[in-house]
């Protein structure tokens, strides 16, 4: 019992970096500012299962469907990025919140490639050969559903914060979130020509 205990922190630790719950608060009330209570709770929740579905999954097939299709983790990178800079430039420069354009949002981008990204995607695929299954399939699960804790949380921060604050948090969170795309573009350019870090 101790052995599994200590195998499961081990998983658990780098998953937990991975999905980084804490980061994700600022962007998704950030992308759920105008939501009713009801709505927003029921986004979290699609998000976790849209998250936890993926993730599994992907543990299972990732390898074999990405080599069947000619995609490397890298070329994910780059799509997440693209897709995530999207979304954060359209909310800077419009001003209107990208919920209201997007039906799915609890889909994308909240459940990926936010909580379920390419950094959770990779991290289950490594643990996997290290630990097991059972081990990277329970971190997974644990790690997701502490995010969707989190996000449940987002009405008390959005109190504590008011309108004036709730907002000046969206603009940064959006710049947060852009930052972010740049950052998996950058990594994802960097992998398919490693030539260019140079």
């Amino acid at each position: 019992m101790v052995d599994v205990l200590r195998e499961f922190g081990l998983a658990f630790v780098p998953m937990f970096v991975a999905v980084d719950a804490i980061g994700i608060l600022p962007i998704f009330l950030s992308l759920t500012e105008n939501m009713e209570h009801a709505t927003r709770k029921r986004t979290v929740w699609q998000s976790v299962l849209t998250a936890m579905a993926v993730a599994v999954v992907f543990v299972f097939v990732g390898r074999g469907l990405f080599r069947m299709l000619g995609i490397t983790m890298y070329d994910f990178m780059v799509a997440g990025g693209v897709l995530l800079f999207i979304i954060a430039t359209l909310d800077l420069i419009s001003g209107v919140k990208i919920a209201r354009r997007i039906e799915a949002i609890s889909v994308v981008p909240l459940g990926i490639p936010l909580i379920a990204g390419p950094a959770v995607l990779t991290t289950g695929l490594m643990l996997v050969g290290v630990h097991g299954y059972g081990i990277t399939l329970a971190a997974i699960a644990v790690n997701i559903i502490i995010a969707g804790a989190v996000l449940l949380s987002a009405d008390f921060w959005r109190r504590i914060l008011g309108s004036d604050g709730s907002h000046a948090v969206s603009k940064v969170a959006s710049l947060l979130l852009a930052a972010i795309a740049v950052m998996l573009l950058r990594k994802g350019i960097y992998g398919i020509f490693p030539g260019l870090s140079g």
